[in-house]
């Protein structure tokens, strides 16, 4: 038996229907995974609105998981049966088991559990290449987080605060802003206020480096009213829709640079891939970086996880048990 959630038609969260689908046999080159846990993310939601679209429908969502490895195809040498391992970026994994390429797969050390790695996996490796690689921050840097309480944001709080950086969180309520306070952040700021002035406050006139961004259209000109001249517009997430401004823009809040990063590029190569995740599992192993599961939710039930996240009711990351 194998079940799994599919999108025949795009639109809200009563397009997730669970449905039994055949067990796949891994091709060459594949391993078939049999979940232990699967990760909830916003990318989730794009691909069941149909903002971002997938190669054919229906289509099952999903793009992170840990588990078993079940079976493995012709050519797999670095995985056998039996093993703990978890991935992120493969379209596919709101299902009970699935089959997907070995190099996608990487080894779940000792320590980890599945529910643990199907949490930080795509938003771990995320918040590791925007920390590490994006904008390498440094002992002394200032940085602001949008939506800090969230997956990715609450990583790279605490991430951003183990590298040195001061750490600005923004948040939607009182209760999110002690939360991003007792992951390290100096300030919690609500949605409320007015941001770039409370910048300006905290940072003495001199404004910051670098804004992480994964709300999007709303918060992109508050984001760019927050940087210096040269400062980095890290976009990496469209929750309130994509952002259509005029790169003129940039020019008049003082030579700005924008870039929209994505896991996919940053662990394309086999060995990127492998840094990223043992640099984040080492980090969560040393408890620099504490992965917060604070919602799970049955596989079957998905319909509700998008509901709460949509609602931003979640905190931390949330988990999908098949």
């Amino acid at each position: 038996m194998n079940h799994a959630i599919r999108v025949h038609e795009h639109g809200g969260p009563d397009k997730l229907v669970w449905e039994e689908v055949p067990l796949p046999h891994p091709k060459p080159g594949e391993v078939l995974v049999r979940h232990g846990a699967v990760g909830l993310n916003y990318i989730d939601v794009y691909f069941r609105t149909g903002l971002y679209k997938a190669p054919s429908m229906p289509v099952t969502i999903g793009m992170e998981g840990a588990g078993t490895v079940e079976a493995v195809g012709d050519g797999v040498t670095e995985l056998k049966v039996g093993d703990r391992v978890a991935y992120a970026g493969a379209l596919g994994a709101y299902a009970e088991a699935r089959a997907l390429p070995a190099d996608k797969v990487v080894k779940v050390p000792e320590g980890i559990d599945f529910t643990q790695a199907a949490a930080m996996m795509l938003q771990g490796m995320t918040a590791q290449f925007l920390v590490k690689r994006t904008y390498p921050v440094k002992k002394g840097d200032a940085i602001l987080v949008h939506a800090a309480a969230g997956g990715v944001g609450s990583i790279l709080v605490q991430w951003a605060k183990h590298l040195g950086a001061t750490v600005i969180g923004v948040v939607s309520t009182p209760e999110k802003a002690a939360l991003v306070r007792s992951l390290g952040a100096d300030h919690a700021l609500l949605t409320s206020e007015n941001i770039p002035a409370r910048v300006k406050e905290i940072t003495s006139g001199a404004m910051l480096p670098v804004v992480y961004d994964s709300v999007g259209r709303d918060t992109f000109l508050t984001s760019l009213d927050c940087l210096r001249p040269f400062g980095l517009m890290i976009s990496y997430g469209n929750a309130s829709g994509p952002v259509t401004t005029d790169l003129g823009v940039l020019a008049a809040k003082g030579s700005l640079y924008v870039t929209r990063p994505t896991l996919n590029t940053y662990t394309a190569k086999r060995e990127d891939l492998v840094a990223t995740a043992a640099d984040l599992f080492a980090a969560v192993k040393s408890g620099a970086v504490k992965i917060a599961v604070n919602q799970q939710v049955s596989l079957k039930d998905a319909a509700q996880a998008h509901i709460a996240l949509e609602g931003r009711k979640t905190t931390g990351s949330t988990v999908l048990m098949p």
